[in-house]
């Protein structure tokens, strides 16, 4: 229900004198002659008599006061979720006072003994409805949220372009031939890509989510776009999970994983939850059921991570008709009906990755010849350098190491993050976090100004980075700065004036602003989505953002599919028996930039059995690898003496680290000097939809 109350107060300012004490973090006491039972859901609005609002929160009836004749009648609300202004009000109207931090609201002295348990029976609950289609509310799930689903999902309907991202997502459309921002339930342009475990148990995504991000940060989930695909065990989770408020684990497959509650969700639930969110929003704006999208990733998304955003989609209930590289999607926004004939350079530094692409525009032919990134390159690293800040000044000014939990560290990351927008438009920035932690019995708060010129000396090194890349994505083809003809930026982060000043002097031009930095991705990809199936549609040319190979003895790594290769490629490998009568062989797969195994991506194991006996080196099996417009694998095995069926199988059960130190002590499956290249077969391109049969296959 909606509750809408009038204090008896001019301004904020006497609020805070008179009434504060009955507010905490936690909630809000109200004297109240009708109340409601404990438990109920309550979006409480309250005002000034001027109107002004100064708290804006859903909440929950916490407890009840003066109902059995003694005391005074009122009600206990315990807030579920605040806005960001009510976040900032009560900042200032709750320092200094270590009471208010309870996450429960308080009993004010005189009201009575309050009363936790409904005194009427509550209503029988209602029947559910029946189930449909569009919806309006936000979206609340009932754990467990996954059942493998029966059937894929239906290809008819309108496609939507998707931009999957970091912290935000968005969707578009491409309606009466001009591509549109779907706007979220709460009218914005992008969905945060938050899901949280609320108070009650419940799953909800986006804005919801972010509500409680402050108040619950174990239970909400964000920025997992980074870790999606990979190993649990692999060096790059284990050192990041100590750094996230939430819990990492050890997925049914050995994958990272999130534990809320007691239930551990994969990765790609987590981004199904998220991508669902979207396309019920795509469903609402639309009018009509949606079950098609193209979807984005990074241009430097590895083969593993690609597939999980394939998987994440089917959960979605989506058929996945592209996934889309987002500076490719950038591009197609930035050149829509433009007829260009450019050389330009995409620079995407979103919340949490960066990638930087070369393409060559021809009408509406699109080719990429050149690209590079870092998925752990973003807007997050700029927040992180200002919370190690931070932290340095507050020992500076107080003599006392920070002892926050981690609601304390979420608060200033948050402080952080608003610090750095504001600091795009502005010269300096107070960051003020009242409360900010508890040493030795005694509250600190944490009042910092930070300016413009020293959030630059902060972050220049993760800026010198994205144009370190930008250089090697340059070289890798041979080209100069002087050859690119238009630098476009995408990505909140490229917002921030030090790029665009940095950009100005490595490229000697200031760069384009022809795209929204924030919807240019999710345009593109409808772009194309709309397109798709027509004759004169856009065409994409892309290329491999790593090279594909197999590893070898004493840890070395081997390409098979060089970086840059276009796509779609395909090539063969050949590997010989290294002992009489050898029936089995197993090649490990992986992808990266480095000769050395142990810095690149482990894809998985083929193992081939059922191999005829011959003598060592007499019997070679050829490996075809194959990869698709998008950049995902498949792999195939024939036996070329006999032409024998070779049984092949894919296995990612083995714990990366596990397979890189077998090869660097030399064990191997595969005889090296029996290893050979064959020449790169030719494949007939098949238009811009990519296929995928399957991520291994029999020949």
């Amino acid at each position: 229900m909606g509750l809408v109350v009038k204090l008896p107060f001019a301004t904020s300012a006497e609020f805070v004198a008179k009434y504060s004490a009955n507010v905490t973090w936690g909630g809000i006491y109200l004297r109240s002659k009708a109340v409601k039972l404990p438990g109920t859901l309550i979006t409480l609005d309250l005002r000034l008599t001027s109107g002004a609002r100064i708290i804006y929160a859903s909440a929950v009836v916490h407890f009840v006061t003066g109902q059995k004749g003694t005391g005074v009648p009122g009600m206990g609300l315990r807030f579920l979720t605040l806005d960001p202004e009510t976040k900032r009000f009560l900042e200032g109207a709750l320092a200094g006072r270590p009471d208010a931090q309870s996450r429960v609201p308080p009993v004010p002295p005189g009201v009575g003994t309050p009363e936790y348990a409904p005194l009427p029976s509550p209503p029988p609950p209602k029947p559910p409805a029946a189930p449909h289609t569009l919806t309006a509310g936000p979206v609340e799930l009932t754990a467990p949220v996954f059942e493998p689903p029966q059937t894929e999902p239906l290809r008819e309907g309108p496609i939507i372009g998707i931009d999957l991202g970091t912290t935000n997502s968005c969707a578009a459309y491409v309606r009466d031939g001009k591509p549109e921002v779907l706007k979220s339930r709460e009218g914005h342009n992008t969905v945060p890509s938050l899901l949280a475990l609320n108070v009650r148990g419940k799953l909800v995504v986006g804005h919801p989510a972010k509500g409680q991000l402050l108040t619950h940060p174990k239970q909400t989930v964000y920025g997992t776009k980074r870790l999606v695909g990979r190993a649990f065990d692999s060096p790059i989770v284990q050192h990041i999970r100590d750094r996230l408020a939430y819990e990492i684990a050890r997925g049914e497959d050995g994958e990272a994983a999130v534990k809320l509650g007691n239930r551990i969700y994969s990765l790609q639930q987590i981004s199904a939850l998220i991508l669902r969110e979207v396309r019920e929003i795509a469903q609402n704006q639309i009018g009509q059921p949606v079950s098609r999208a193209v979807i984005t990733v990074p241009a430097y998304y590895n083969d593993n991570q690609r597939q999980a955003v394939r998987e994440a989609g089917r959960l979605a209930g989506l058929y996945v008709e592209r996934i889309l590289n987002e500076p490719t999607a950038a591009a197609l926004a930035y050149g829509h009906g433009r007829k260009l004939r450019q050389r330009i350079l995409v620079y995407d530094l979103g919340g949490g990755t960066f990638d930087a692409s070369v393409l060559e525009l021809h009408g509406n032919v699109y080719e990429v010849i050149s690209t590079g990134g870092d998925t752990f390159l973003g807007g997050i690293d700029f927040d992180n350098a200002i919370v190690e800040y931070l932290l340095e000044e507050f020992q500076k000014k107080t003599g006392k190491v920070f002892q926050g939990d981690r609601v304390s560290m979420q608060r200033l990351h948050d402080a952080a993050e608003r610090a750095k927008c504001a600091l795009s438009e502005r010269l300096d920035s107070r960051i003020h976090v009242a409360f900010a932690t508890m040493i030795d019995d005694t509250a600190y708060d944490l009042d910092v100004t930070l300016t413009r010129q020293k959030l630059v000396a902060l972050t220049e090194t993760l800026v010198d980075r994205t144009l370190e890349v930008c250089g090697e994505v340059l070289r890798a083809k041979g080209l100069t700065v002087q050859d690119i003809e238009e630098v476009v930026l995408v990505g909140g982060q490229s917002r921030f004036p030090r790029v665009h000043e940095k950009i100005s002097s490595f490229f000697g031009k200031a760069p384009s602003k022809g795209v929204h930095p924030d919807e240019a991705v999710a345009l593109g990809a409808a772009l194309l989505a709309s397109s798709l199936g027509q004759q004169e549609g856009v065409v994409l040319i892309d290329v491999l953002p790593m090279a594909i190979g197999v590893g070898l003895p004493g840890g070395r790594f081997k390409p098979v599919l060089d970086r840059n290769a276009e796509l779609p490629a395909l090539k063969s490998y050949l590997l010989s028996t290294s002992r009489d009568d050898q029936t089995e062989i197993e090649m490990t797969i992986f992808q990266g930039d480095s000769d050395r195994v142990v810095e690149n991506e482990y894809l998985g194991t083929l193992k081939l059995s059922g191999l005829p006996k011959l003598p060592r080196g007499q019997l070679q099996v050829a490996i075809t690898f194959e990869v698709n417009e998008e950049s995902l694998l498949k792999v195939t095995a024939k036996e070329t003496v006999t032409g024998q069926r070779v049984t092949s199988t894919f296995s990612t059960r083995d714990t990366p680290e596990a397979v890189k130190a077998r090869l660097a002590l030399g064990e191997t499956f595969q005889d090296d000097a029996a290893s050979e290249d064959t020449p790169s077969l030719p494949l007939k391109r098949q238009g811009v939809v990519g296929w995928l049969k399957g991520l291994f296959a029999r020949p």
